[in-house]
C-alpha cells in the first residue's frame, strides 16, 4: 500500500542525502525503494539514505548502547544502491545538523552528541565549519589490492585503511592523472575484496606541508554509490595513506581538497590509541514528501 515519506534533503561538501526521522523503528525500507528514492532521474537523488533511528528500537543499536548509554540517537545509513553500510562520515555531520533541525538534540558549543552507527559509537562536536566527527581507531587493513581504472593507463597498487568501513587508497603521479580517471566505471581490484572498499585517489598538493598542514586532493568511487563529489571517510582514509607514505615528521592535520569542497582532517592520541577526526560542513537544502509503494 502506497504512504508518504517526510524527509529532508541534505549536504556536505556535495555528499548529498536523503533523511527521514522514523524514533520508534516502524518504518523500514526495502533495499528496492531506498534505492528508488535514490535514483536521481525517478527518485529524490542522493548518494545515500540515512533513517533517524532511537538506538533502542533497533537491533543493530543495542551494540551502540551497550558501548555508550548516551548514544541515544541511531544513524541508520543505506548506500543509493540500496546495501547497508557501515559508516559515512559526511553523512554523521548532516545527521547530526538534521537531529538539531529536528529538535531531537542539543549541542551547546563545547559539546559533543554520542552517535550509534554500525562501525561503533561516534562523537560529533561543533567546529568553525560546522561539525566535527571523532571517526575512532583507524588501522592499516592488510587488504592491499592492485587497483585498476578506466583511463588510467598502468595499474597501481593501493593501501587498505579501515575507519570503520573499508578503503583502498592509491596514488597518482599528478592533477592531469586525477583529471582523467573515468570512475563511471568501478576500479577493479585484484584480488578482489569480499565486503568491497570505497577506492580513493590522491595527489600531493604542492609543496605537500604548508603552515603545518599536509594537503592533498581526491577522488572516489563509493560502493553502493559510484563516483560522489566527496566521501568523508575516504578523505580520512586518503590522508592517513599519504601521512604513511611520508614517513615520520609528516603532520597530523590535513586539509583534503574534494570536487565538492574541502575537508579537515586530524589525528590525534587517545588511551585507546589513535583516534582520526574529520571536520566539514552539513546543509540541509529542503524538505519534501513522497509516496512510495
Amino acid at each position: 500500500m502506497p504512504f508518504d515519506l517526510r524527509f529532508t534533503k541534505g549536504q556536505g561538501t556535495g555528499n548529498d542525502f536523503v533523511l527521514f526521522a522514523d524514533p520508534e523503528g516502524d518504518t523500514e525500507l526495502t533495499p528496492s525503494q531506498i534505492a528508488a528514492v535514490c535514483d536521481r532521474r525517478f527518485g529524490v537523488g542522493a548518494d545515500g539514505l540515512i533513517r533517524a533511528v532511537r538506538s533502542r528500537n533497533l537491533e543493530a543499536g543495542a551494540s551502540a548502547i551497550a558501548e555508550a548509554r548516551d548514544a541515544v540517537w541511531f544513524m541508520d545509513y543505506w548506500n543509493a544502491d540500496g546495501s547497508v553500510s557501515e559508516m559515512c562520515g559526511n553523512g554523521i555531520r548532516v545527521f547530526t545538523s538534521y537531529l538539531l533541525d529536528q529538535g531531537f538534540v542539543e549541542l551547546p558549543a563545547g559539546g559533543e552528541l554520542a552517535i550509534g552507527t554500525r562501525a561503533g559509537v561516534r562523537r560529533v562536536s561543533r567546529s568553525a565549519d560546522g561539525f566535527q566527527a571523532d571517526l575512532g581507531v583507524w588501522r592499516l587493513s592488510g587488504d592491499d589490492s592492485l587497483v585498476r581504472a578506466k583511463s588510467l593507463p598502468v595499474a597501481r597498487p593501493g593501501l587498505g585503511i579501515d575507519v570503520g568501513n573499508p578503503h583502498v587508497v592509491v596514488a597518482l603521479a599528478d592533477d592531469d592523472e586525477l583529471a582523467g580517471l573515468d570512475l563511471g566505471y568501478a576500479p577493479i581490484l585484484e584480488p578482489e575484496l569480499p565486503a568491497g572498499a570505497n577506492v580513493e585517489f590522491v595527489v600531493p598538493a604542492d609543496p605537500l606541508v604548508e603552515d603545518g598542514i599536509g594537503r592533498i586532493r581526491m577522488r572516489v568511487h563509493e560502493r553502493g554509490s559510484g563516483e560522489t563529489l566527496s566521501c568523508g571517510t575516504g578523505a580520512v582514509a586518503a590522508a592517513l595513506a599519504v601521512r604513511h607514505w611520508a614517513g615520520a615528521g609528516a603532520p597530523k592535520d590535513w586539509r583534503v581538497q574534494v570536487p565538492g569542497g574541502t575537508l579537515g582532517v586530524r589525528m590525534f592520541d587517545a588511551a585507546d590509541g589513535e583516534h582520526v577526526a574529520l571536520s566539514g560542513p552539513a546543509e540541509l537544502v529542503f524538505d519534501g514528501v513522497l509516496s512510495l509503494a
